[in-house]
């Protein structure tokens, strides 16, 4: 998808942080935009940064299929197509697997892994009977393709975001459709999911007594990233005109890939990506 003025971009997670970049940067290009998130606050500060693009909100909780569906039906009913589906809606929970909460479990793969399965299933049908270019980003993370202690929850739901969107690149492959599938594998930049407990729902809020630390540190590594939202961001648009499946934006991050297939490919036991 080189040219993308005046096609429609569908972003979750639009809100803050990565969400919004994508949305000023799809927004520079001359998109049309269906912004998505549970903070309509945010979804409003997000829109008032687009300046004159063509957009709609709607509140969307993306671990409810309806929701997903809603929002493929606003969609289509404001702009009549679909181009580009970022499935970026995410959080994270800390702390070690034996104390993770049965409620971390629920929430964190309700967003991060759910989320993804309905923004496809609502979507995918209906840009394989538009019959014209489309793609769909998934964001993952670094921790979908490595193994991060004190990380478990959320390194398992980022895992299946990679296998999905792997699973959905050959599905979409025999089908011979005219529609890309890239998943974006970020390590540590500057974002607000350090902060997504400010929308977890009542009911799931039971945390990891062990986390604090944990996510004390993720805090600590987010500040000191190099990249910003913006910059991965760009590279992940850059990345969607490319027609580039594995988008790692950060430069070291192949080496810790590299060393986990290492591991696998010559029997070792797990080396820690934190050293």
């Amino acid at each position: 998808m080189e040219i993308l003025k005046d096609r429609v971009a569908i972003i979750t997670g639009a809100g803050s942080g990565l969400g919004r970049e994508l949305a000023k940067l799809c927004a520079a290009e001359g998109m049309k935009l269906v912004l998505a998130d549970v903070d309509e606050k945010g979804l409003e500060e997000t829109r008032t940064l687009l300046g004159a693009a063509e957009s709609v909100l709607r509140r969307t909780d993306v671990t409810k299929r309806d929701e997903l569906d809603a929002l493929a039906e606003l969609t289509y009913s404001s702009f009549g197509k679909a181009h580009l589906l970022f499935n970026n809606a995410g959080v994270a929970a800390s702390g070690p697997v034996w104390s993770s909460t049965a409620a971390e479990w629920e929430w964190v793969m309700g967003v991060n892994v759910m989320g993804v399965v309905h923004g496809i299933q609502a979507f995918v049908p209906r840009m394989l009977e538009q019959g014209e270019p489309a793609h769909v980003v998934s964001t993952a993370s670094l921790a979908g393709l490595t193994s991060v202690p004190g990380s478990g929850v959320y390194c398992v739901s980022k895992h299946s975001v990679v296998t999905l969107s792997e699973c959905l690149y050959h599905d979409l492959q025999i089908a011979k459709a005219d529609i890309g599938v890239s998943v974006l594998c970020p390590a540590f930049f500057k974002t607000g999911i350090a902060e997504s407990e400010r929308n977890r729902p009542a009911e799931l809020s039971d945390s990891n007594p062990a986390g604090a630390a944990y996510a004390e540190f993720v805090r600590a590594a987010i500040e000191a990233g190099k990249l910003s939202a913006e910059d991965v961001a760009r590279i992940t648009l850059e990345g969607v005109k490319s027609e580039r499946f594995y988008i790692l934006p950060h430069n070291g991050a192949r080496k810790t890939v590299q060393l986990r297939m290492t591991d696998i490919l010559e029997d070792r036991k797990p080396t820690s990506p934190m050293g």
